[in-house]
């Protein structure tokens, strides 16, 4: 027997590997909710850590490993892939096929198990969201996936929301890019796969009758094309507009997307075209702290990076360095330093600049058009921070106030 593992579990040693998977005592398995497979598929718990075990060829094995492993170090939404047990042998010496071993993704269901029991209508919706954005996150990524279905994509709740997770790339493929015609392939794999069992399901009698297997899998690829769509389409708008900017933006971050930089690009009689570059969240803390110095918690760092990224975006900085430099001394530095020492205990610095751009959003909104960074500190120093309550932390050090036209 031989394992191929990154970093082995010792207790997968102890398995019955001269055992055919699907004969595997019970007392080895654990029951839970699966999708339907080509292979054989059981999962084990071992140390407190429950593992996926599939048995299949030891090419597409070796394949799937190394697309699941690159996956992972990019961040994106799939299962975990622990080893390969190779050079398996039966008890008469005969061979038997080798395995694939994942991490099973903790509280996590397939969505055929989901579908499987009456979904209110706003779970539905939920779960159509979450499946179209796992998928655009794929394309995004450049990888095809090719096998996109309710059996091999998990669900799991995600702070109230609901997050979509690939389970099987046996038949996937990570590239630079993807062209329309792969992406419009891969999506038309996902439609017919999602249409053929959900009318498994429905032969069944597993399917809630409100439910029309076409529409789930129409539906799923026209949300799909929806937030595609918002996702890269490149958006004219005025040189001067910003709020425009932050607008796209902030729709982007309501449909689970993140901003990891925004393009402008001027085009004839100078129209400016912008468009944002969509990541995964997580990351904006250490972003921050990498370009600014600023340490602050995931929401606050994403707020901060979105307003140095329309900066630069306006100001028509390559350099993203040099931007955040500016940013820091010309935009985020006079904001708190435009407190009054009175005021300075309120709200910690980064929690402070926050709220000054969400003061500054709702303003706008209010008049139509973007008030100025200016008259958003100077309004939500009179109207709002007078009125709250100190703050265990210290805003800032102790310097004189600037003035409305320092910000």
């Amino acid at each position: 027997m031989r394992i191929t593992s990154a970093l082995i579990d010792p207790a997968l040693l102890d398995l019955p590997w001269s055992t055919p998977l699907e004969e595997w005592p019970a007392d080895h398995l654990v029951a839970l909710p699966q999708g339907i497979s080509r292979h054989v598929v059981r999962f084990v718990r071992l140390a407190g850590t429950v593992y996926a075990v599939k048995e299949t060829g030891e090419r597409v094995a070796e394949r799937e490993y190394d697309l699941l492993r690159s996956l992972e170090r990019i961040d994106f939404p799939a299962v975990e892939a622990v080893a390969i047990v190779a050079d398996r042998t039966d008890a008469a010496g005969e061979p038997l096929d080798p395995v694939l071993v994942t991490r099973h993704l903790q509280f996590s269901l397939p969505y055929r198990a989901v579908f499987s029991h009456t979904l209110r209508p706003e779970t539905m919706n939920r779960l159509l969201d979450a499946l179209a954005a796992l998928l655009v996150r794929m394309h995004l990524t450049g990888f095809f996936w090719g096998d996109c279905s309710l059996s091999n994509t998990l669900f799991r709740r995600d702070a109230g929301a609901f997050a979509a997770y690939l389970v099987d790339a046996e038949t996937g493929a990570l590239r630079p890019s993807l062209s329309n015609g792969q992406r419009n392939e891969d999506v038309e794999i996902a439609r017919l796969n999602i249409f053929g069992e959900a009318l498994d399901l429905q032969a069944a009698e597993l399917l809630d009758e409100a439910i029309d297997p076409e529409w789930v899998a129409d539906e799923v690829i026209a949300r799909y094309e929806r937030l595609w769509h918002e996702v890269t389409f490149e958006q004219e708008v005025a040189r001067d507009s910003r709020h425009e900017i932050e607008k796209r933006i902030r729709r982007l971050n309501e449909l689970g997307f993140d901003i990891a930089e925004v393009s402008m690009s001027v085009g004839e009689e100078g129209r400016a075209y912008v468009r944002p570059k969509v990541v995964d969240a997580g990351h904006h803390t250490r972003r921050l702290l990498r370009l600014t110095g600023l340490d602050a918690e995931e929401n606050q760092a994403r707020a901060l990076l979105n307003d140095l990224d329309a900066y630069r975006a306006d100001s028509d900085l390559a350099d993203e360095q040099q931007a955040a430099h500016r940013w820091l001394i010309e935009v985020f530095e006079p904001v708190v330093r435009a407190v009054p020492a009175d005021l300075r205990r309120k709200l910690e610095p980064a929690e402070l600049f926050t709220q000054v751009l969400e003061h500054r959003w709702f303003r706008s909104e209010e008049s139509g058009r973007d008030v100025g960074l200016a008259a958003a500190v100077q309004s939500y120093l009179k109207d709002v921070l007078v009125h709250r309550p100190d703050e265990q932390a210290v805003l800032g050090v102790d310097v004189p106030a600037l003035s409305a036209e320092s910000v």
